[in-house]
């Protein structure tokens, strides 16, 4: 508080220990505390503004990275097609190399059959030959064999070469071969009746080739339809049954061997004159 004498001015000792001896001016403080504020307004603006830009600039950025990443090609949905394309293209490969290293088994046996069934027509001309020699011998035997091994003949050779792929040429030829086995055995059984034709040597010999030939034969035929099994086994089992669908006829199930009705009886012979 200033206390004012006439013609003096002077402050209270008590202010001017408070004022450290410094006399304020009138305003000043209000003037500097204005400022203040003014500044501390302009700072908080000025950073808001820093933070704002700061902000639409990191917007901006990633806006701008997510925009180039969808320019740039993608090569991911292209990678797993042609993933899918190899994995596809190899199972049929693989399913095709089995299908046909199966089937070239299952040729091989079947020209083993062939051989074994030459084998035997190779034998008759001679066996009927020898059996014809004989006195009274019964004509109606060995011509019977003699029409069986005819009509084995008159089936191609592409027929036999292709029957495993056609049911239809496999039944017939299989057929004519069973028909003249029937009449191989009905002739060496009518043979019996002729003691002095069986102790001929050609005959025995004959004979023994004969038996040897058949057992040969039935062996040949087991060996081909297990081959056969093993082919129509893996054909048949998925997805093997669809690749093989693919290719048409080329892999068709391959047929068996059936044994002959009645074959498990002996052949039936009238001595009776």
């Amino acid at each position: 508080m200033i206390q004012r004498k006439a013609g003096v001015n002077s402050t209270h000792p008590t202010i001017q220990h408070s004022m450290k001896g410094r006399p304020a001016k009138r305003g000043s403080t209000r003037f500097a505390s204005g400022i203040a504020a003014v500044s501390a307004r302009i700072g908080t603006a000025a950073r808001s503004t820093r933070l704002r830009r700061a902000a639409e600039g990191g917007v901006g950025r990633i806006a701008a990275h997510f925009h180039a990443m969808q320019q740039r090609p993608s090569y991911v949905v292209p990678l797993i097609v042609v993933g899918l394309v190899a994995v596809v293209g190899l199972l049929i490969a693989g399913t095709y190399n089995s299908l046909v290293t199966l089937g070239q088994a299952v040729d091989a046996q079947w020209g083993q059959v062939q051989n074994v069934y030459q084998r035997r027509a190779d034998l008759i001309p001679n066996l009927v030959a020898t059996v014809k020699g004989a006195a009274n011998f019964e004509s109606s035997t060995y011509e019977a064999v003699a029409k069986a091994r005819a009509s084995v003949g008159q089936i191609s050779p592409e027929a036999v070469q292709n029957a495993v792929n056609n049911p239809q040429d496999f039944a017939k030829y299989a057929a004519a071969q069973d028909s003249l086995g029937s009449a191989l055995s009905r002739l060496l059984a009518v043979v019996e009746n002729y003691p002095q034709l069986k102790a001929t040597e050609n005959f025995q010999t004959l004979q023994s080739q004969l038996e040897g030939t058949e057992n040969r034969i039935a062996f040949e035929r087991r060996k081909y339809n297990e081959a056969a099994q093993a082919f129509n086994t893996k054909r048949d089992t998925f997805p093997t049954v669809m690749i093989a669908g693919m290719f048409g006829s080329r892999f068709n199930e391959k047929p068996y061997f059936q044994s002959q009705p009645g074959a498990e009886k002996p052949p039936t012979v009238n001595f009776s004159p």
